[in-house]
């Protein structure tokens, strides 16, 4: 059997671990630059907030209904993040971490005969040690497990469980599961199926398997055959290498200023090559792209990229960060109002099969060490406190975060103080 754990509206749940005065009331969390709502409290949600709202749409209903409102706090959630997993991985044999704040779980040699004591078990050690509710779904397969997860965060929020183990058990589960929230559903098959008068997942698991083949390809038979009960999807306790990089933010304010471009390009470079390094990868092509606010007909508007192809694969944040800066440079234009920009590598080996150029006279040995204490400071000390000079300091072009919370777990000055 399978485990889906899922922690419940995840962002707005790290801000209650640690403000007690939030639970039972409205909360919603925006995305970068405080512009639409990417998480929401259960009282948000029943008051209509809608997922993706623009935030400047709701404030009337934010002041008017007391919803407390938060800025997007990465640092934090990613910490509370790796404290679940790590708490996880104590607590069975093997787990894939599918995302953020999910994570499939191998169940079919725990030494449990009941296995929704199991779960509710793992359910109460996740609470009791970093403070996160979480939902369980158990079943046969991973996409069965993602059905029984949502019937027990819908159907039953209070205990937070679904055990699929009969066909009565699964036949629930999946007549009360639009068609819209089956794992591997998009918005074209929804469509589609819809019109064929498919509307949840149980009008699915009973469709013909020659049909879906025709509508769907191989990979609607797969999510046929796994909503019928057959394992068509293994646990990927060792994700792939990722293929493609991308680090990009829209600006905090429009910046028509050369420098601080300059330094935010940058940074976005030092990011890539810092999550080479951690896959132990090296990449040789290099895409920069700089626009401005297409949201703004009544400034000039202007988009640019630049593919640079890297001589020699390379992780090293002093190399990328040239060729990034390079790319600017020729792309970049005086007289416009720039909102977004961004650095996007591929091409990516691993870095022991790297193949150096006849001229490459780069002594990347020493390269190598610098990065290996680069990021271990930046590991104890936090990150970024050792960086590149041309990263700056002032980072004037930073994302607007008027309604940040502290950075609880990350920070030494922003730890939680109590006086006894």
């Amino acid at each position: 059997m399978f485990a889906l754990l899922d922690c419940n509206n995840f962002y707005v749940s790290c801000e209650r671990v640690f403000d007690a005065k939030l639970e039972g009331k409205p909360v919603v969390v925006l995305s970068n630059n405080d512009g639409c709502v990417i998480a929401r409290s259960n009282e948000a949600k029943a008051l209509g907030v809608q997922m993706g709202a623009p935030a400047f749409l709701m404030q009337e209903l934010f002041d008017k209904q007391q919803v407390e409102v938060f800025s997007s706090n990465y640092a934090l959630y990613g910490d509370m993040s790796d404290r679940v997993m790590k708490t996880l991985s104590e607590l069975v044999p093997s787990m894939e971490v599918y995302s953020i704040d999910e994570a499939f779980l191998d169940l079919r040699n725990m030494p449990y005969e009941n296995l929704e004591e199991l779960a509710l078990h793992i359910r109460q050690t996740v609470r009791q040690w970093t403070g996160i509710p979480v939902s369980i779904g158990i079943a046969p397969t991973k996409t069965l497990a993602k059905i029984a997860n949502h019937y027990a965060k819908k159907h039953q929020p209070q205990r937070g469980v679904y055990l699929i183990d009969t066909d009565t058990d699964a036949e629930k589960a999946l007549l009360a599961t639009p068609i819209e929230d089956v794992w591997g559903i998009g918005r074209r098959y929804s469509e589609m199926l819809q019109k064929h008068h498919i509307i949840n997942a149980l009008q699915l698991a009973n469709a013909s398997e020659e049909w879906v083949r025709q509508k769907m390809k191989v990979v609607g038979v797969r999510m046929l055959r796994e909503l019928q009960g057959e394992i068509c999807y293994q646990l990927d306790t060792e994700p792939a290498p990722k293929k493609g990089i991308c680090v990009s933010r829209s600006f905090g304010k429009s910046l028509s200023e050369r420098k601080p471009i300059e330094e935010a390009v940058a940074t976005f470079a030092a990011r890539c090559a810092a999550k080479l390094r951690k896959q132990q990868s090296c990449a040789h092509i290099l895409h920069v792209f700089l626009y401005t606010n297409p949201n703004r007909p009544d400034q000039p508007q202007y988009f640019n990229s630049k593919v640079l192809h890297l001589p020699t694969a390379t992780s090293s944040s002093f190399e990328i960060i040239r060729y990034a800066l390079r790319g600017l440079e020729l792309i970049f234009k005086e007289g416009y109002h720039y909102k977004k920009a961004g650095v996007m590598i591929s091409g990516i080996v691993p870095e022991n099969q790297v193949q150096i150029s006849l001229f490459d006279g780069r002594k990347r040995q020493l390269d190598t060490q610098a990065m290996r204490v680069l990021d271990e400071l930046n590991r104890r000390m936090g990150r970024d406190t050792v960086r590149v000079a041309v990263q700056g300091f002032d980072r004037n072009w930073h994302l607007r975060q008027e309604r940040k919370s502290r950075c609880y777990t990350t920070r030494w000055q922003e730890l939680l103080e109590v006086k006894a």
